[in-house]
């Protein structure tokens, strides 16, 4: 997958995905998310409020469960995902798992598709969206995207994370790529319909007769990566948080490398409900904590994601 907010651009896997759509289809989404959905704790063990410095920022209900349930699409490697055991794991369990111990709750993960993560939390199945989302002015106005009408109150975002779209190569080999007008003449692989696929279009267009590029797109990244990693390309991209795990994990770290810098960088962010604003300064209360005590920095570190780091949380910092 490509990172997600917004790095998909279909409407099948849009992370910035038609808001339109999920007001539309209301109750019917609901329903047919319920069967599909299955809870998946984040990892952490039930926190005690007792030492928690922040445990009264929260809401009193919450404080009384002692749990914040979180609506997360959990199929998206490094930010969320099952490992072999079926625990979820990734960037958002661990960073929740060091927030939880802030507010003395526990973050419990439902698994979820996407494109209604943000019709749960407004039913009040959920508390809180994680789930690698870009903060976007259409999801904080609640704006259909495609439509440009007004179909929701909107949400709030407590934003934790920058992600942009990279490029990668094979290690040791960048064949002189440094940005994308260096992909002119050579051969690109990526996952179909994500912003990888736009910028290369884009990019082709001011390519030069003779060097254009040529893209060769896939339906995944994993076999994106398979046809780079067998010499079939010269390069490869998709969103950052992915690049840098596929950096970092395949091979054991001796198959590829970031080059350049990434683009069309924007935040990730916890989304909430506009009228739990307690809830939400709670989270950003939190996460400037963990930012601030070190913990932050080493989830990062622990998933190669370092580069994406922000030093404060921000409430609604998308444009």
């Amino acid at each position: 997958m490509t990172a997600r907010n917004t790095r998909r651009t279909t409407a099948a896997h849009s992370r910035t995905a038609a808001v339109g759509a999920i007001a539309v289809a209301g109750a019917l989404l609901l329903t047919g998310c319920g069967d599909q959905t299955e809870k998946n704790d984040s990892g952490s063990d039930n926190q005690s409020a007792v030492g928690a410095p922040l445990a009264d920022r929260l809401p009193q209900s919450i404080r009384d469960k002692g749990v914040i349930k979180v609506g997360s699409d959990i199929a998206y490697a490094p930010v969320e995902f099952k490992d072999k055991s079926g625990k979820t794991v990734g960037i958002d369990p661990d960073l929740a798992d060091a927030m939880g111990k802030q507010l003395g709750v526990k973050f419990e993960f439902e698994n979820g598709t996407f494109d209604t993560l943000i019709t749960g939390l407004r039913s009040k199945r959920y508390d809180i969206a994680m789930s690698a989302m870009t903060d976007t002015k259409d999801r904080q106005e609640g704006i259909d995207s495609e439509t440009g009408k007004k179909v929701g109150q909107g949400v709030d975002f407590v934003d934790y994370f920058t992600a942009g779209v990279s490029i990668y190569t094979k290690k040791g080999d960048d064949q002189g790529i440094k940005t994308w007008s260096d992909l002119c003449g050579k051969k690109l692989v990526l996952q179909r319909g994500t912003v990888s696929e736009d910028l290369a279009k884009a990019e082709n267009e001011k390519c030069p007769v003779g060097k254009k590029i040529t893209i060769e797109p896939y339906d995944n990244d994993q076999q994106a990566q398979t046809r780079l990693r067998a010499g079939g390309a010269d390069a490869g991209s998709s969103d950052f948080p992915v690049a840098a795990y596929a950096v970092k994990t395949s091979g054991g770290g001796k198959d590829f490398q970031l080059v350049g810098e990434q683009v069309e960088a924007a935040p990730y962010g916890i989304a909430v409900a506009k009228d739990n604003t307690q809830l939400r300064d709670a989270l950003k209360a939190a996460l400037d904590a963990v930012i601030a005590n070190g913990e932050y920095k080493k989830v990062l570190d622990k998933w190669g994601v370092a580069e994406g780091a922000v030093t404060e949380a921000t409430v609604n910092g998308g444009k």
